[in-house]
């Protein structure tokens, strides 16, 4: 129970990393906010598996303690009620890990002013507005911890360009945030998985070979790594799986 006592919010946990970062988090005793806006998969027209109540379900399954929480990272109203509820239910925030976001495989050609404006929206404004509410939290405190999710598509440049372009950003305003937040002791970095095995995937690319992808499991195992770590040890990296295992060595399911 390495992170007993702490509060956690992770952002897009419905599945995915996120499910993975949220179970693994409440394995090593935080109190897990999970954030995300399936709340039924009926809904979703790519009827994709997993909604927030399935991962609170799976959390309590294994003993852990969480909370479902529809939001829509975009609005500043959820996320500031969100946060609110959080800070009712648990208290002030420890943790939080930016993980929601959005992709489109649509080339620039055909790519729509709709289509990048909800994926900016998502994926920037969103990990903006949730940063910039809790941060006052764990400035007052000069405690906590910051996780963003980047990706190896914000260097390599193949697929989607507003995708990469949206998590070359995260990438600076990691480091960014990170040098300002020193002297508050608030460590603020980010992970950067390769290609990882998602339902997402599972479903849209079924005749892929994932089997040598990187797996959601091991980013939640390193997810706490991370999060246990003070402003001293670890702060202003972009942690891909080679530099997390020359740090903390290779992790398993």
């Amino acid at each position: 129970m390495k992170l007993a006592g702490k509060v956690a919010i992770v952002t897009g946990a419905s599945r995915g990393i996120g499910k993975a970062i949220a179970i693994e988090l409440a394995r090593a005793g935080a109190q897990v906010a999970v954030l995300a806006r399936t709340v039924d998969e009926k809904q979703r027209k790519d009827h994709l598996p997993g909604t927030i109540y399935t991962t609170v379900e799976e959390i309590e399954r294994l003993g852990g303690t969480a909370i479902p929480i529809r939001c829509d990272v975009s609005r500043e109203k959820d996320v500031s009620e969100a946060v609110a509820q959080v800070n009712s239910k648990y208290g002030p925030v420890d943790i939080l890990v930016n993980n929601a976001g959005v992709t489109t495989t649509q080339p620039f050609l055909e790519l729509t002013i709709k289509h990048w404006d909800l994926l900016m929206a998502v994926n920037l404004r969103g990990m903006f507005l949730c940063t910039k509410t809790v941060l006052p939290q764990m400035v007052e405190r000069r405690m906590g911890s910051i996780i963003n999710m980047s990706s190896v598509l914000a260097k390599r440049v193949k697929r989607s360009i507003p995708y990469g372009t949206s998590k070359a950003a995260i990438e600076r305003f990691t480091l960014g945030l990170a040098r300002e937040m020193l002297k508050y002791n608030i460590a603020v970095n980010a992970l950067c998985p390769d290609f990882t095995a998602t339902e997402a995937v599972k479903a849209f690319m079924p005749n892929t070979d994932t089997s040598a992808w990187q797996s959601p499991e091991m980013w939640g195992k390193y997810a706490v790594l991370v999060a246990m770590q003070d402003v001293q040890s670890l702060t202003g990296r972009i942690l891909d799986e080679a530099t997390l295992r020359d740090i903390f060595g290779p992790v398993y399911p």
